[in-house]
């Protein structure tokens, strides 16, 4: 049922996203120029109508730009993680993370990409007198300066915060905190390859964050805005134990990018098996996500 009520939580909020994105065209228009586009245009479909996916080099300049951490286009992600047989009790527990990426020129040869990642978390019972607990986790942006006309390897660097907005202690450590962030790739033909990594500190003394994450990715584009992906999220929590460390994911699924009347939408799910993990982890995860996308300018 959580997973159920996150999804449609998701669905709702793209919908928002892509009706604020279809406004009506300006008023201040002359009726004989709309007149005349009338004539010259194709008629639209209806609000809401699902078209094919684009076509030719603007289906592939798209699909680039979503498989693209620091691409000068701004992304609306909704990512929703359903990690199975989590914890103590092997229960399962739902994130949903609502991860804005907004490109910010800062001059002709730099951008700066702004990506908050701001989870909202159902957690299961996982002591003995504990409750279940639903709210709001840490929220972490990062900050990429990132060159506006790369080169055959397209990269961006700077900070990761970690902010105390958990709303429960279950949810998160209420310490500030931050750390280095690095993301880059290569697109060489259908192929997008390339990795995120980072490490938080947060805290002091007995509460404390010390965490790693690398989320290497790789697609492969296929023709009718279909294509295949995986993006696994390996993490370390160092201030565990031998044994108890490490997260490693094997997995990936499938997506497709189409349009929502004019508004680009993303989609995409894959499953992962977790094949190391500490002894609470989860087995295994299923993430969907649901991705409109915005001109930058």
């Amino acid at each position: 049922m959580v997973l159920i009520r996150t999804l449609a939580l998701a669905a709702a909020l793209s919908l928002a996203c892509a009706g604020a994105a279809l406004a009506a065209p300006a008023k201040t228009k002359a009726k004989a120029r709309q007149a005349a586009a009338a004539k010259a245009a194709p008629a639209a479909p209806a609000a809401g109508a699902t078209e094919s996916a684009p076509k030719g080099e603007d289906a592939d300049a798209l699909r680039r730009a979503a498989q693209n951490p620091v691409a000068n286009m701004i992304s609306l992600p909704f990512q929703n993680n359903t990690n199975f047989s989590y914890g103590r009790y092997k229960q399962d527990q739902n994130v949903l993370n609502f991860q804005p990426v907004i490109p910010i020129k800062i001059s002709d040869d730099w951008n700066l990409i702004t990506r908050w990642i701001t989870p909202l978390i159902y957690q299961p019972q996982l002591t003995p007198t504990g409750q279940r607990e639903f709210g709001l986790g840490n929220l972490t942006p990062s900050f990429f300066l990132s060159p506006a006309q790369p080169g055959a390897v397209i990269w961006g660097a700077g900070p990761i915060l970690y902010l105390p907005t958990a709303t429960d202690k279950m949810l998160g450590t209420n310490k500030w905190g931050g750390g280095p962030s690095f993301v880059a790739l290569t697109i060489q033909g259908p192929w997008v390859v390339g990795a995120l990594i980072n490490n938080i500190w947060a805290g002091t003394q007995n509460s404390r964050v010390n965490l790693f994450t690398l989320q290497p990715f790789i697609n492969y584009n296929l023709p009718d805005g279909w294509y295949l992906t995986s993006g696994p999220v390996i993490t370390a929590n160092w201030l565990t134990k031998n044994g108890e460390k490490w997260t490693v994911p094997v997995g990936g699924g499938f997506g497709r990018l189409f349009r929502l009347d004019k508004l680009p939408i993303n989609a995409q799910v894959q499953a992962f098996y977790n094949v190391v993990k500490p002894t609470d982890g989860a087995n295994w995860t299923l993430r969907f996500q649901v991705q409109a996308l915005l001109p930058a300018h």
